[in-house]
């Protein structure tokens, strides 16, 4: 300390600039800094970036104060030109030909010089400088806190993503560009400050560097100020996080000039260490372990900043910092870092503008990153707030009772997980995200270029055996009522001449095509569904959806339990619980019954065909085919010859005779084949023919329709001559007139769906719908009627779902999957036993992956040990 008091602080930092529009980078700065002072507000490389200059402080909170005010004037300015403030290492959406180099000499030579480096310098970084005014003793203290430059490096890391929208698997990718700059390295490997301005001096005669002000040590002493710099840090959206930083770094600055002077040596540790210290630190950021530079060994986040601050205490405490240090440290590893704040929302709502409004609003102080808590019995339930008395909730949990009470199915399971607390539970979900990403477990939601990660939220779904045994045969009568009404209405249309199905319900299903017709009438042509259930209450299962053209979602369901297996064992999984194991060899089975006559025998060829990594459900196609030991076929691999369907490797051609298709139809049979030619007239001469079998056959998606959906209770009466086992939702057909008019008197009150929409597209919930949204879809009941149907707004349970600091109600659905299979003379149904629960978005009914939601692990429970199995 200098003069008897704590040591100046000031903070430099950097902010991205944000079109509020398409909350893309924009490069506006010299518009919005000739409305801003220019001692405080000065430009950058680039220009979508404004770096701000903190005032010098002796007391944390002066600069927590002032920190706060400067940014207050930059957004309140910035709102006036349409422009959002971020504060972050690096913000997803860019489009880099956009970006320009600020006009100065300097800075338009070094694009020159560095080109790529320039170009892609979209990142922003804070500095805290820290008064030493003995240049030598500066230098000094700079190798000797070099060791701890991780720390924070991880307490800061939020840049998670690139600008292009990549989820680069880094909690600090700002830190892998930056290092490629040729003057970079966690300090300079000298001993005196005349040492230093000689390696400068000489780094500058090379033509590598064109100035001082290049030299980007992450500590260095600064060229314009007395000062020590600390440069690792990304930018923070959370003042907080800033005023912890600066608060550690001025101590451990007062503790190694101390040493210093008193002759203690520093610690000796190796460079290459550090470097790799720095890298585990910008992979892991807080969620993951960070290495122990003085025993070489990984150690978790919380233990190695936990030390820090204690091995401090004597200097926090003589700069009156240790209280406020302390604070922000605990809530900074309780939270977690912005990096993992930002997955979380992609995670929660599936865009990547969520992520850019979560920077804009906690970089302006709109939202705190950390919400103030009240779980005083550390159940975690603190998103569960107990009605009051005489309050009405529609709403069934199916884990926890309106009292905030665990049902009794998910007491153990609920227990376990606050046992596990929070700041665990974050870091094993970024383990399951990064496992995830590493095999390739994504989907690609509507809207977005790039597949992202399927998220899979850490709290298993509990179906018991008794609802299980319930949906059992009222999913296998289901599936073979709809494969009989396919079947039927691509034959004699026996259900149209006896009154059944109206033939004007044909006529409008955009499913109902020519192409079903081709195959000489299978007995099975629904192979594998996936009819979707919602709970509406204890026991109370509810038809959504049926889906008999290409049902994706088993392949998630296999992974998640393979999640959960590896990293949630502390959940204690039921050994009743039945395995997913099974599924690929299900599904192999299945398919090999399918074969065509002409290749009834041991030897079915069956393969998987896919339209390759651009398709949302790449992971589940190669998953399913590694899995059931299918060879995986792209369309351009195919041929037809002499009315058979071969696949090419090389040289080689196989006969195929079962096709697992999973694409969509239209682009199928417009696919160019191996030979140059459309597979549309072989792969229909094929089938004509005898020779192939397309599982699910062409034409089903008129059993998918939303309108043939209203008539199934009436197909399972006419085909098999039972009761519906499973109630649906209540459907009004709006191309009848009566119905239409019903249903434009209550549109704010019905969800209104497209007739062969599918993945949510094109929904309307009307309780949830703007009054913009309203008009339009009324203008489209009048103008095209016959492409909507209407339905009730079903009461979707919930299902705890972790949020990052505890557990909140998410909507979720269930997706169930039957098989079926021509068995002798008769169809029969398997269930099976993996099935699909995802999650919604928060604050939606809308569960539909592309849309943005997730899934859970979903536990069936099996019969009772010595019972027989259900199917």
């Amino acid at each position: 300390m200098f003069g008897g008091g704590a040591r100046k602080l000031g903070v430099e930092e950097e902010f991205h600039l944000i079109d509020a529009k398409t909350r893309r980078l924009t490069p506006r700065a010299p518009e919005l800094l000739a409305r801003l002072p220019g001692d405080v507000y000065v430009e950058e490389l680039q220009r979508c970036v404004v770096e701000v200059n903190s005032g010098v402080f002796p007391d944390l909170a002066g600069l927590r104060a002032d920190l706060v005010h400067r940014r207050s004037v930059l957004v309140d300015t910035a709102a006036e030109l349409g422009l959002g403030i971020a504060a972050a290492g690096a913000v997803p959406l860019a489009v880099p030909a956009e970006m320009q180099v600020t006009e100065t000499p300097r800075y338009r030579r070094m694009l020159a010089d560095y080109q790529l480096l320039a170009r892609e310098q979209l990142i922003c970084g804070t500095q805290v400088h820290v008064d030493i005014p003995d240049r030598d003793e500066a230098v000094q203290v700079a190798n000797r806190v070099a060791p701890f430059l991780p720390i924070f490096l991880a307490l800061s890391a939020s840049s998670p993503f690139w600008a292009d929208g990549t989820d680069t698997g880094y909690a600090s990718v700002r830190n892998l560009v930056w290092i490629r700059w040729p003057s970079t390295g966690p300090a300079a490997p000298v001993s005196s400050a005349a040492e230093y301005d000689k390696l400068i001096a000489d780094l500058v005669s090379t033509g590598v560097i064109t100035d001082p002000g290049m030299v980007y040590f992450d500590l260095r002493p600064s060229d314009r100020y007395l000062t020590l710099e600390l440069r690792v840090c990304d930018s923070c959206p959370s003042v907080d996080t800033i005023t912890l930083i600066a608060g550690l770094f001025r101590a451990l600055v007062d503790r190694e000039v101390t040493d210093l002077r008193a002759g203690v040596p520093g610690l000796d540790v190796s460079p290459t260490l550090v470097r790799a210290a720095m890298w585990r630190a910008s992979r892991s950021g807080l969620e993951g372990p960070l290495v122990d530079v003085q025993s070489a060994t990984p150690r978790p986040a919380r233990e190695i900043v936990d030390g820090l601050i204690r091995s401090l205490r004597p200097q926090l405490e003589g700069n009156d910092d240790w209280a406020l240090v302390s604070e922000l440290a605990e809530t900074a590893l309780q939270v977690g870092s912005s990096a993992a704040r930002q997955r979380r929302v992609l995670r929660r709502r599936g865009r990547l503008t969520d992520v850019v409004d979560l920077l804009l609003d906690e970089t302006a102080g709109r939202v705190r990153a950390v919400p103030e808590i009240a779980d005083p019995g550390a159940t975690l339930l603190h998103g569960y707030v107990p009605l009051r008395a005489g309050d009405v909730d529609d709403r069934y949990d199916e884990a926890v009772e309106v009292g905030g009470r665990p049902r009794r199915e998910y007491e153990a399971v609920l227990a376990a997980v606050a046992r596990v607390g929070a700041a665990e539970l974050r870091r094993i979900q970024e383990s399951i995200d990064r496992e995830q990403s590493v095999d390739g477990v994504t989907f690609r939601v509507s809207g977005e270029d790039r597949a992202q990660v399927f998220p899979m939220d850490i709290v298993p779904r509990i179906v018991p055996h008794t609802e299980w045994s319930h949906l059992v045969p009222g999913l296998q009568q289901r599936a073979l009522a709809l494969n009989a009404f396919l079947g039927d209405i691509y034959g004699e249309q026996a259900a149209v001449r006896d009154g059944v199905i109206p033939s004007e319900l044909l006529d409008r299903a955009p499913g109902y095509r020519a192409t079903g017709a081709a195959a000489a009438n299978p007995p099975v042509r629904a192979h594998i569904c996936g009819i979707d259930l919602v709970s509406t209450g204890p026991g109370d299962f509810v038809v959504l959806e049926d889906n008999l053209r290409v049902p994706s979602g088993v392949g998630y369901a296999m992974a998640h339990r393979a999640m959960t297996t590896r990293f949630l064992g502390a959940l204690g999984m039921p050994a009743d619980v039945m395995s997913v194991d099974s599924m690929p060899e299900m599904t192999r089975q299945t398919l090999q019954a399918a074969a065509p006559a002409a290749a009834a025998g041991p030897d079915v060829s069956v393969a998987l065909l896919s339209a390759g990594w651009k398709d949302s459900a790449w992971f589940e196609h190669r998953l399913l085919a590694e899995k059931s030991g299918l060879p995986l076929v792209l369309t351009g691999e195919l041929s037809v010859r002499d009315d058979v369907v071969y696949r090419h490797r090389g040289r080689e051609a196989t006969r195929v005779d079962v096709l697992y298709v999973r694409l969509d139809e239209d682009m199928l049979l417009s696919s160019i084949g191996h030979d140059g030619h459309p597979l549309r007239r072989g792969l229909r001469a094929a089938l004509q023919a005898g020779n192939v079998t397309i599982a699910n056959a062409l034409g089903n998606g008129v059993g998918d329709d939303k309108a043939v959906y209203s008539y199934v209770p009436a197909m399972i009466e006419y085909y098999l001559g039972e009761k519906p086992i499973l109630e649906q939702v209540p459907t009004w057909v709006c191309a009848e007139r009566e119905q239409r008019d019903y249903v434009l008197d209550r549109l704010a009150e019905l969800v209104v769906k497209p007739i062969d929409g599918f993945g949510g597209a094109g929904i309307t919930i009307g309780p949830e719908a703007s009054r913009h949204e309203l008009l339009e879809r009324r203008r489209d009941l009048l103008t095209h009627p016959e492409r909507y149907v209407a339905q009730e707004v079903v009461p979707l349970s919930t299902h705890p779902t972790f949020d990052g600091s505890g557990l909140f109600p998410h909507h979720i659905d269930l997706r169930a999957f039957v098989h079926l299979r021509a068995e002798g003379p008769s169809v029969r149904a398997h269930v099976a036993p993996a099935a699909l629960t995802r999650v919604a978005p928060i604050g939606s009914m809308v569960v539909n992956s592309s849309r943005g939601g997730g899934g859970k692990d979903t536990w069936v429970l099996g019969p009772p040990r010595g019972a027989g199995s259900d199917e």
